[in-house]
């Protein structure tokens, strides 16, 4: 199998910057489209990336609406935009109350998607591209369904992927059968830093001393390192352990306050 970074997650340097220019302008766009569409990297086949990509902003949208006191979003050049952003995620749901918030990647986390026809892959995801059906191979990483499962016992666990919505979300519908997923997030979610889709949890509505992120790509999390728990990059090795072997590290970590002491601790140990 291949083992580039899955294509739906990927961005040509020509993508990058058109997206770094259309940045300021398109806040509302991602707002507009949040059930459309999600983020990236760097195609093997340009054309058909060009397509999912610049099928988002490119349009006249309405000024962000205000909402005082929200999270601010960080532009390319570091500084802050001139209206607030509108928390990502929902008021936490009662029966979360309390509980660690925990965004999880999807591609090269939980799965790997390719172009490339796969035998043994477990969802075939049919993806329309400038008119064009195109088949998607997913394959789920070893031991996905127990992680899940448990993970949505113990935390409000988001989705929070650098792909577009209309591969990300019917993923999700497959792989997520206990509703572990309190909310999805998708690329319009994302702050363009430095060549990278990088999701930032100030953005979320949550206190960050109660926020997680697993993601197998340190840019993703650059503005919150201490927040992250890394995971290798999964393509299709099923020996893999590691999310299985991160439950037990989750079971404890699920019934503390502040997390960045633990999470301290385990990168000095690591």
């Amino acid at each position: 199998m291949d083992h580039s970074p899955s294509i739906i997650t990927q961005v040509s340097r020509e993508e990058e910057d058109e997206d770094e220019e259309e940045e300021e302008g398109n806040a509302a766009c991602r707002e507009e489209d949040a059930t459309k569409v999600s983020p990236s990297k760097k195609p093997r086949d340009r054309g058909l990336f060009h397509s999912l990509f610049c099928c988002l902003c490119h349009r006249e949208t309405e000024p962000r609406p205000l909402k005082n006191n929200a999270p601010l979003l960080v532009e390319e050049n570091g500084a802050l935009p001139k209206v607030p952003a509108i928390p990502l995620l929902p008021r936490m749901k009662s029966n979360d109350a309390g509980k660690i918030c925990v965004v999880i990647d999807l591609d090269e986390t939980l799965v790997h998607s390719s172009f490339k026809p796969v035998n043994n892959a477990d969802f075939i995801i049919p993806v329309e591209i400038d008119g064009t059906v195109h088949q998607v191979y997913v394959l789920k990483r070893p031991h996905v369904d127990e992680f899940l499962k448990r993970m949505g016992e113990l935390f409000e666990c988001v989705l929070f992927t650098a792909s577009l919505a209309k591969y990300a979300d019917p993923v999700s519908d497959l792989l997520d059968k206990w509703g572990a997923f309190r909310s999805r997030l998708f690329r319009e979610a994302c702050v363009f830093h430095k060549g990278n889709y990088v999701k930032d949890l100030s953005r979320l509505g949550r206190d960050l001393n109660k926020v997680i992120i697993i993601d197998n790509s340190p840019a993703s999390y650059i503005f919150h390192p201490e927040n992250a728990v890394p995971v290798a990059s999964w393509f299709d090795d099923m020996s893999d352990t590691e999310l299985l072997d991160l439950i037990p590290f989750f079971e404890g970590l699920s019934k503390v306050d502040d997390i960045h002491e633990i999470l301290q601790q385990q990168t000095t140990s690591s």
